[in-house]
């Protein structure tokens, strides 16, 4: 199969975590031509196996644009990557365990990954056979393709996992961490089988720490904080990436020098060529005085120097504060307002008519008779 080139624009993938989110990768801009050999290199945490999932179609971007050869990955559907994978991609995990099925030879692993391309409708003449493939990444010999994956040295396990990834032929090759957990030796045989495979014509794409493998490819990345921070041709300079919103990633050396938070000016100059100038040293410098005279003034007339009368503040006593007159204590349910109006003037009372009292004795004979009916009326007689 022919070579497969590699593009995305605005790549950008989170983690969903308990609580929070991680910003793997945050706008990934970058072009893989067909036949290239690139290694993504960085700290720990910058996002390379994330970027490589991704291009790997086993992690959905969250946002942005990837194009591997002709199909666009961020509108394929799960069906469409996994034939993806069985037929143009070919992907190494990190760890041999995860690639290779322990209870087959390495023939048969080989054969084994093969039979997804046969479900996805290539024939066994269009793949590649078992033991060309073993013979290019160094595992040739009929005494080791009969050999269990735990009967092989770390170096050939690791071998035999680039086998698996090119049974079916693929035109690109991602590979996470190929060389890690390997001695010298080991390390130079794995490397041999991956600049095979480049040379092949296939697009090798490789997440390493290791400066040598990178070196060893035409092309290294450098991811930073889920960016492309730098780029680096193989015996060539690292150079930085101008990010689209402007970012540009510095070098350690220079970081040292301008620590972040810093305050730098970017000056341009006229042949094209930018600086970078600190806060201080960008300010405009002040124009040096005239050498000319300043124009002579009029004496003016002075009056003599008079003192200042000073005062001194008057002490004054304390103000005496009085209490307020308690306030009666009312109840809430007292409908009484506080300040009752005047009762009303008393009725005039007619006064108590007197009881009809007993006759005196001595008038009792001279007494006809009385009423107490309202009035009394006297007779009086007397004797001739």
């Amino acid at each position: 199969m022919s070579a497969v080139g590699v593009s995305c624009r605005g790549l950008v993938y989170i983690y969903r975590l308990e609580g929070y989110d991680v910003v793997a990768l945050a706008g990934v801009d970058l072009d893989i031509t067909e036949g290239e050999a690139v290694a993504l290199v960085g700290p720990s945490g910058s996002g390379k196996s994330t970027l490589l999932s991704v291009f790997a179609g086993l992690l959905p971007p969250a946002a942005g644009r990837l194009v591997i050869g002709d199909r666009d990955v961020t509108r394929s559907s799960p069906a469409d990557l996994a034939q993806l994978r069985a037929t143009e991609v070919g992907v190494v995990l990190q760890g041999t365990s995860r690639n290779l099925l322990p209870y087959l030879s390495a023939e048969q692993n080989v054969r084994f990954a093969q039979t997804a391309a046969l479900h996805a409708g290539r024939s066994r003449r269009e793949l590649p056979a078992a033991r060309d493939v073993l013979d290019l990444v160094g595992l040739s010999g009929r005494a080791r393709v009969r050999r269990r994956p735990h009967d092989l040295t770390p170096g050939e396990r690791q071998r035999l996992a680039l086998a698996v990834a090119l049974a079916n032929g693929p035109g690109l090759l991602l590979a996470d961490e190929p060389t890690s957990q390997l001695d010298t030796r080991a390390r130079d045989e794995v490397l041999a089988a991956l600049v095979a495979v480049g040379q092949a014509g296939t697009t090798v794409v490789v997440v390493t720490h290791d400066p040598l493998v990178g070196a060893q490819m035409g092309r290294t990345v450098t991811i930073r904080d889920g960016r492309v921070g730098a780029e680096g041709r193989m015996g060539g300079a690292d150079y930085s990436v101008v990010g689209r919103d402007g970012s540009l990633h510095l070098p350690p050396e220079v970081l040292q020098v301008f620590v972040p938070g810093s305050l730098v000016a970017v000056v341009l100059e006229a042949d094209g060529t930018a600086r970078l100038l600190p806060a201080d040293a960008s300010a405009p410098s002040r124009p040096a005085p005239s050498a000319v005279p300043a124009p002579a003034q009029r004496p003016q007339a002075f009056e003599p120097y008079q003192p200042v009368p000073t005062f001194e503040p008057a002490l004054r006593e304390p103000p005496v504060f009085q209490a307020a007159p308690a306030r009666p204590e009312r109840s809430v349910f007292d409908a009484t307002p506080r300040s009752a109006p005047p009762p009303p003037p008393p009725t005039p009372v007619a006064p108590a008519r007197p009881a009809a009292r007993e006759p005196d004795p001595a008038q009792r004979d001279g007494i006809t008779g009385f009423t107490t009916a309202g009035s009394a009326e006297f007779d009086y007689w007397g004797e001739e």
